[in-house]
């Protein structure tokens, strides 16, 4: 029962019994009558934030790891328009991004016949895939600063001894250059990541309905203000715990991986 003790500390167990007054205080003094009747679209909006997360932070760093390697080693062709992208992306509001993408780009395929009679035209209507695409490219920008200085802190001892054994510089890259980096940056990767699930209430600005706008239609609708917002914090705080336990799993287990090898 160690793993008790630190939970039974004094300043601790105070926080806790102010945490119990605090949820009880809610349960008994706001109302929580309208959650049966938007529950459905609470769970709707809670999958979407989640597969939007997942996808764009997934797709933004296959992303970033082009975009760090061009910029530690690659040439200046390559370097100068890695540095721009992730410039221009870190300097800008995401929500102009967003908006630049649907109002600005998504205002103009319908004036092209050939993209209204394609396959594409029925998702190209829609707001979610610009709400990917900007999120995606955010995180790209971002990590990609992340990933250059990753790179460039793996060690160079390390990869001039796998080119010594007559290592190719693909397998270079995969078997060391590679995981190396990803090792360094797996706390910023986390936190990152939290901050990408925080972003995504700004995709309900074009109409997309994950959470955020769940909790926006109940105060439109019904006129209670707090107790979506409380819920609402509820739904992004286990969220970002999750995300937390499953990067400090990754963080444990790499050390384990390395001193087996």
């Amino acid at each position: 029962m160690t793993w008790l003790r630190p939970v039974l500390l004094p300043h601790r167990l105070l926080l806790i019994g102010l945490f119990v007054l605090l949820v009880a205080w809610c349960a008994w003094a706001l109302r929580w009558d309208w959650i049966p009747h938007y529950a459905p679209l609470a769970l709707q909006g809670l999958w979407r934030t989640v597969w939007i997360l997942v996808v764009t932070t997934v797709l933004g760093f296959l992303l970033a790891i082009p975009l760090g390697l061009a910029q530690a080693a690659g040439p200046w062709y390559l370097a100068a328009p890695a540095r721009v992208f992730c410039t221009v992306i870190r300097g800008t509001p995401l929500l102009l991004q967003i908006w630049l993408l649907y109002y600005g780009l998504g205002s103009l395929f319908p004036q092209f016949p050939w993209i209204r009679s394609s396959e594409l035209w029925p998702y190209l209507r829609q707001a979610w895939p610009y709400a990917v695409l900007a999120l995606t490219l955010s995180y790209a920008g971002y990590e990609g600063e992340v990933m250059r200085g990753a790179f460039a802190g793996v060690q160079r001892g390390q990869l001039e001894a796998a080119q010594a054994f007559g290592m190719p510089r693909f397998t270079i890259f995969r078997r060391v250059w590679l995981p190396q980096a990803v090792r360094n940056v797996l706390p910023t990767l986390g936190g990152e990541t939290i901050l990408q699930l925080k972003a995504t209430p700004l995709v309900a600005t074009i109409t997309v309905m994950e959470l955020y706008a769940v909790s926006s239609r109940v105060r439109q609708d019904t006129f209670i203000v707090y107790e979506p917002l409380l819920l609402l914090a509820l739904f992004y705080l286990v969220i970002a715990g999750i995300i937390t336990l499953i990067f400090r799993h990754f963080e444990n287990q790499v050390p384990q991986r390395r001193d087996r090898h």
